[in-house]
Order: C-alpha cells, then structure tokens, then sequence
C-alpha cells in the first residue's frame, strides 16, 4: 500500500517528530511512505530530512510561496498523479488544503487527515467553513486527543462520524537511548549539580505561556534563590522574553538554550518539566519527560489533563495562572521524594497508555479498514 503525507514545514517540534516516530515503526513490508513537504525559505531541514530517508521513507519538497499557491496545487496535482498513492494523508492546515485538493483532482481514492491542534484561528468562521468543506472530501479524520474531537465536533462542526482518536505514543527506551548522565548535561549548560533545575521545551509563540511561567519564576527565585531555568526552543517571541528576564532581574536564573537536537539528554538533566500552555491539541513534550520519569507542571488546559494525572504524575494548575504555577513548581522542588515519586508514576503511566505500538496499531487498522470501506467503528476501541 502506498502512502503519501503532505505537511507544511518551519521547524522540527512534535508533530514533526510524531510522524517521524511513525514512519519508522509502520510496517515498511505493507506500506510504502512518501512525505511531501511543503517548504518556506529558511529553515534547515537537512537533519530531519536525513531521518526520515535513514528509515525508509521518500522525501520530496515543494516549496510553497504563499498561503494561496495555484502552482503548488498544480505540482501536487502532478506529483500525485504520477505516483498514484492508495492514501493521502494530510496534516495541518496548509498539507489539509493542499493536500485534500491535490488527491482528490488527482484521483486519489482514500484522504485522511490528522488535527494536531487546536489553534485559536481555528475558531473563526472562515477556517471552520473550510474544515468542514476539505471534511467532505476526506475519508477519515484523526484527532491526536478526546479534547479535540470535542473541539472540531462543537467548535467547527465536523462530522462525528468521521474522526476517530488515535493518541500519540512514545518508546522510552528509544528516547532515552545513549543520554548518558544527567550531570554531563548540566555541565555543559553550566548548571551546578545540586541547583534546582526547571525546564521548559517548545516554540517561543503566545501559545506556550512563557511569559506567564518567568513571572512565575521571579516568585520561585524569591523562595529558592538558586534554582534555574533552562527555556530549550526558539521562535517569534524570544527577544520579548529576554527583555522580560532582564526586566525581573533573573538574567543568573533564566538560560535561553535555543533549538536543541539533545532533548533526551536534557530531559535528563531537569528536576521538573513545565509546560505553561495556554491551549494544546496533546503536548509531545509531556510524554518526553515521562520516558525520563520527570514530574510534570502544567497548566490544565485542553488535551493536557487526558496525559497528566494531577496530583499522581504531574501538578496542574490554571493557564495564566502565574501564583499558582509558581506555587507548584515551588512544592515540587522543596520536596525531591515526592517529585521522584511522582516522575516514577508518569513513566508508568507512559508505558502502559501512551505506547508506541498502540499508536501504529490503530494507525494500520484505520490504513486498512479505510481501504475496504469499513465504518470507523471497527477500527479499534478507545
């Protein structure tokens, strides 16, 4: 069975290395994968490309010049024509347009597409109309949570009958394959070893709340004076922040790391994982730092609480809600036992919910299920 996935790219985050994941451990016997990356100028994708064609898959990149671009369509058009896949499976929401267009004026029988997210543009008319309209010529539609099938049921309207919930999933034993010692990455980040480490990894957007968690953290400083805070990633928002560090006074406290290829062996630098969010279609991050049995803070928001546990594999707490974050963060540092045990559960909890396996499992049963036109239903349970 041929497969092709088309999705726009500017940057390596989680979906990115969600699909990754998934190419690899798709049985390459029955299914043969092509990705089509819709590309800007500018961002390196040399390492990411490299990985992808190291397990097996074929790359193609179109470069895509604008939000509406006819010659893109009409090299989709082309491409697929040529290669006549059994499935198009799209993902976010230029690879859903695109992608959705390109199959089906080239005669592609089968189109899926992944929801990744719950991106706040979401909610206005225009791209809940052309959600709805792309959804009549998808065969199936995935979403990576049960908070989002909520959200593109109530919110956009989709058809019910059309998604299904497929969750992402996470080898630890892969993740964590030749970290090395915790130690040896905080040497090199220049982070004493008995410094209360925090961590936060993902794109500097509004999104993340990373304004919120540096608040929050001038309060944990006042408490613990040489705790520290490791910001791995990049984006739009990041001379904000460090105006903002310098505004607060923590320029000792904050370390801007940038876009790191090492997350595994940060993970295992940190004594606890923040992720501040202010919404999240499933947040990859959080089942990185339970592969690393790190406890978790989070703000109780869309897909988070179906992963963390309050209270048995994490603390949640409200979104922008910079007392209570702070006050979190403070109670898992103080007490080290409790963050252990804590972090010992959510690997629990990781290997027994969130699975690889389950996740290729489901992903194969919807390729085959669609295929013969079964109805969604026996696909799997959730």
């Amino acid at each position: 069975m041929k497969i092709c996935h088309i999705f726009k790219i500017i940057g390596v985050s989680g979906s990115e290395n969600h699909l990754l994941t998934l190419a690899s451990r798709l049985d390459h016997s029955r299914y043969r994968l092509t990705f089509c990356l819709l590309v800007e100028r500018g961002p390196d994708l040399s390492a990411y490309i490299a990985a992808l064609e190291d397990v097996g898959v074929e790359v193609v990149r179109f470069p895509i010049r604008a939000d509406l671009d006819p010659l893109l369509l009409w090299r989709l058009v082309r491409f697929l024509r040529a290669a006549q896949p059994d499935i198009v499976h799209t993902h976010l929401i230029h690879g859903d347009l695109y992608g959705t267009l390109a199959a089906r004026l080239a005669g592609v029988p089968v189109v899926i597409s992944t929801k990744h997210n719950d991106d706040a543009f979401r909610r206005r008319g225009f791209y809940a109309w052309l959600d709805r309209a792309l959804a009549r010529s998808q065969s199936r539609i995935i979403t990576i949570s049960h908070h989002l099938k909520r959200f593109y049921t109530e919110v956009e309207g989709l058809p019910a009958d059309k998604l299904v919930i497929i969750h992402y999933g996470l080898d630890a034993g892969t993740f964590l394959r030749g970290t090395g010692e915790g130690t040896e990455m905080r040497a090199e980040l220049g982070v004493p070893n008995d410094a209360p480490l925090v961590g936060v990894v993902g794109r500097l957007t509004e999104q993340k709340g990373h304004t919120y968690l540096l608040d929050a953290f001038a309060v944990v400083v006042q408490e613990l004076p040489t705790a520290r805070l490791l910001v791995v990633g990049d984006g739009e928002l990041r001379p904000a922040l460090a105006r903002q560090v310098v505004r607060l006074g923590l320029q000792d406290s904050v370390t801007f790391a940038g876009r790191r290829e090492d997350v595994p062996r940060i993970m295992t630098a940190l004594d606890v994982l923040v992720m501040p969010s202010l919404w999240e279609g499933f947040g990859l991050v959080l089942l990185e730092a339970m592969a690393a049995g790190k406890p978790i803070v989070a703000s109780r928001v869309s897909a988070i609480p179906e992963i963390v546990v309050d209270g048995e594999t994490g603390l949640l707490v409200p979104p922008r809600d910079v007392k209570a974050l702070a006050a979190a963060l403070i109670e898992l540092l103080r007490n080290p036992q409790r963050a252990v045990e804590i972090g010992r559960r959510g690997r629990a909890r990781l290997e027994q919910e969130f699975t690889v396996e389950r996740m290729v499992a489901q992903t194969e049963a919807l390729y085959e299920g669609v295929c013969k036109g079964q109805p969604g239903a026996a696909y799997f349970r959730h």
